[in-house]
């Protein structure tokens, strides 16, 4: 960021390895409600709850006391001997019927708690490979997930996103046995003519095509995002699209893994976001939402259908870390869940996506270069395009969609930068994802800051071409 430097507190060289090496990032000093409070004294209004990670308000006193009272009773126990009751009451809160959708049976039975997104899904590829070990099909070594998307930083996580310029660097050292299919993304792949549900029929069909000529008997799981995520710019799916890939996976027995790190926990105005779809997955992942960024926390949630071929099999699961099932971040996501569910969070969440969707559209109603506004919930996007009546996009060196967010952040609002939409190359976005408890002021003055970001990013184009 070209004016990072002005509001960093360090003065001498940092001994941190941030993202980069030429730039420090914003020091922040303190954070409360939705703002996050600068060195130089300056408040940002987080729109994005950092990577869609923050939902409840920030400094809050009830999440803070359940913390430190979990210090004082445990602060950690090794998970292959011990357990604590902040690991079991958070796992039974989160797999009981959610009050916002009391009657749906998402059938998932166990959960198991990491760290981050990228760890949670990594043991997700493990449990579903030793699932098939298990059930003494051992030739199950390939892993179908989708182009556009994106799993986590881990080697493994990496392995089975498909956005090529993060993977570039490490070429030849990704997992081999992972093959991809296109991305549910009506919006840069349905033809012209094409009508959703044929659009939807094309998608299942290739998937169906690669299951036969790999061989459904070779094939550990399909993996996708019920919702994307920042890979895509907050696309749902097409209408049909997941019930159809269940039926598909289900006809070739192969596990189907949803990927729900950024969409779910009520981001998308469910608790899940594919009850949306009417479906059930055979193993969920979630995280980011989930602890409103209060501990790092993640988890990987499986039905029985999964846990009957390890009961009768070894019995354990062939995997583990250090912190797992932590008991303060256990504790932490507890207290988090329980205001969600408390304070009717997600149903809010569900509402409040509506009114920002509607702000959106007004705002941006006939703007040139704004190709899309999509999303569910208070998970949006809006996708930035050179001539959106063609779907061209703008040239990577234009950096369309850096210029709006750093426009906006310098009228105080952060918003969360999204790239390589197109083609996980080129392709502009910026998400806007605040907390559930946003008030209606507060999305005013996001969109107004987007918009005006937006005029002054066009403002700037048009003058390069003079």
């Amino acid at each position: 960021m070209s004016h990072a430097k002005k509001d960093t507190a360090p003065t001498r060289e940092t001994a941190v390895l941030h993202r980069s090496l030429t730039s420090l990032p914003h020091h922040v000093v303190s954070a409360s409600g939705s703002s996050l409070t600068l060195a130089n004294g300056r408040k940002i209004l987080d729109s994005c709850g950092g990577a869609a990670v923050a939902v409840i308000d920030y400094g809050n006193a009830e999440v803070i006391e359940a913390a430190v009272a979990q210090m004082h009773k445990v602060s950690y126990v090794h998970t292959m001997n011990y357990t604590t009751n902040a690991a079991e009451e958070l796992a039974r809160c989160i797999l009981e019927p959610h009050p916002s959708s009391p009657n749906f049976d998402h059938g998932l039975k166990k959960a198991y708690f990491v760290g981050s997104g990228s760890e949670v899904n990594d043991a997700a590829l493990k449990f579903m490979k030793q699932y098939w070990v298990e059930r003494g099909e051992p030739q199950r070594k390939v892993y179908v997930a989708r182009r556009q998307a994106y799993h986590g930083g881990t080697i493994g996580a990496m392995s089975i996103s498909g956005m090529p310029a993060r993977k570039a660097p490490y070429d030849g050292i990704m997992m081999p046995n992972v093959e991809f299919v296109s991305a549910a993304d009506a919006f840069h792949l349905k033809g012209e003519d094409e009508t959703e549900p044929e659009f939807v029929t094309r998608l299942v069909k290739e998937i169906e095509e690669l299951f036969e000529r790999i061989g459904a008997e070779n094939i550990i799981s399909f993996t996708g995002e019920t919702v994307s995520g920042a890979a895509l710019g907050a696309m749902p799916a097409p209408k049909g699209y997941w019930p159809a890939v269940r039926a598909l996976c289900d006809k070739h027995g192969i596990i189907l893994h949803l990927d729900e790190v950024m969409c779910g926990m009520g981001r998308t105005g469910t608790y899940f976001a594919f009850e949306k779809e009417g479906i059930k997955p055979d193993v969920v992942t979630i995280g980011k939402a989930l602890s409103s960024g209060y501990a790092p926390s993640s988890a990987m949630l499986v039905n029985d259908k999964m846990l009957d071929v390890f009961r009768r099999g070894t019995a354990s699961f062939n995997h583990g870390h250090t912190f797992q099932s932590h008991p303060m971040c256990c504790a932490t996501v507890l207290k988090v869940q329980q205001i969600i569910k408390r304070e009717q969070l997600v149903e809010r969440c569900a509402e409040k996506g509506e009114q920002l969707a509607k702000l959106l559209q007004d705002a941006f109603d006939g703007a040139e270069y704004v190709a899309d506004i999509r999303g569910r919930g208070l998970l949006r996007s809006v996708e930035f395009m050179l001539d959106p009546r063609t779907k061209t996009p703008f040239p990577k060196d234009t950096a369309f969609g850096a210029n709006v967010q750093l426009a906006a952040f310098d009228l105080g609002v952060a918003v969360y930068l999204g790239s390589g939409t197109v083609d996980g190359i080129v392709g502009d976005h910026v998400l806007v994802s605040p907390q559930y408890t946003v008030s209606d002021k507060e999305l005013e003055i996001t969109v107004w800051a987007l918009k005006k970001a937006y005029e002054k990013t066009v403002a700037g184009l048009y003058k390069a071409k003079l």
